[in-house]
């Protein structure tokens, strides 16, 4: 019972756990993208390239920029937002 209790993730790692999704990933490492193949490999090429678009601003282009273009105005929830196909 006491390796069953400590077993358990504490407050801070299931913190972390969730705040991992949010934080941007690296710039060399593609993401995996999952989808279902009940679909044209174009359309799955569009799908692909529109996930991929939709992500926060790396922070060395900030700095780079001085700061001038601060966010990526076409971010799109994937609810709201449609692509238009």
């Amino acid at each position: 019972l006491a390796q069953a209790i400590s077993a358990q993730p504490t407050f801070a790692q299931r913190l972390a756990r969730l705040a991992a999704p949010l934080r941007s990933p690296p710039l060399l490492v593609k993401r995996i993208v999952k989808m279902g193949s009940v679909k044209t490999f174009k359309l799955k090429k569009h799908l692909a390239k529109k996930l991929n678009q939709n992500r926060p601003l790396p922070q060395w282009f900030r700095m780079k920029t001085g700061t001038k273009i601060r966010y990526n105005k076409f971010r799109r929830h994937w609810r709201r937002g449609k692509i238009g196909l």
